[in-house]
């Protein structure tokens, strides 16, 4: 049992910080709502203001597809919840994904865990966790992360996402 799957899954984000991912619905390829603040390496930071909301909210984001199967798309999503005590990495990952076998992660060649999806509307299906200050290390001085989709229990598809920027882009996290 790995570190990601040692993370605490994030059942219920506060009202604020599920309404801001909420707004980032539609296949990886899709176009970003919200306004680019900025870039970061292979990162962006993208801001709206949900519906309902007192303010704008943000979150690091990239959208990224399988080099062989374009249309096997992720959208991570890093943000704070809405009181700052907990800070949420989300994956988006197409509908047809197998959802037993979960989300595997490995960075820069090392396995890191697995992560169980918690929901899926009709823009595929979420995997989420709390992102621990473990993670948070690893991410930043990490090069490449592999996220891991399973179609079958043994075909297991990695998909790359470039962490050139990850740390830069965090800490210019509104």
């Amino acid at each position: 049992m790995g570190l990601w799957s040692s993370l605490k899954p994030l059942l219920a984000a506060s009202m604020a910080a599920a309404a801001m991912v909420g707004m980032w619905t539609g296949t990886a390829a899709a176009q970003q709502p919200g306004t680019v603040k900025s870039n970061h390496g292979a990162w962006s930071i993208v801001c709206d203001q949900p519906a309902g909301a007192s303010g704008e909210q943000c979150a690091l984001m990239q959208n990224v597809l399988a080099e062989d199967r374009p249309e096997l798309g992720l959208s991570v999503v890093v943000l704070k919840t809405a009181d700052r005590k907990a800070k949420i990495l989300r994956v988006l990952a197409p509908l047809g994904v197998l959802l037993p076998n979960g989300l595997g992660l490995n960075v820069d060649g090392k396995d890191i865990g697995r992560a169980y999806f918690v929901r899926c509307f009709a823009d595929g299906c979420y995997a989420e966790v709390v992102l621990e200050d473990e993670l948070l290390k690893t991410f930043r001085s990490g090069a490449t992360a592999t996220f891991i989709v399973f179609q079958t229990p043994e075909e297991g598809i990695g998909i790359p996402v470039d962490l050139k920027g990850f740390g830069e882009g965090y800490d210019a996290l509104p």
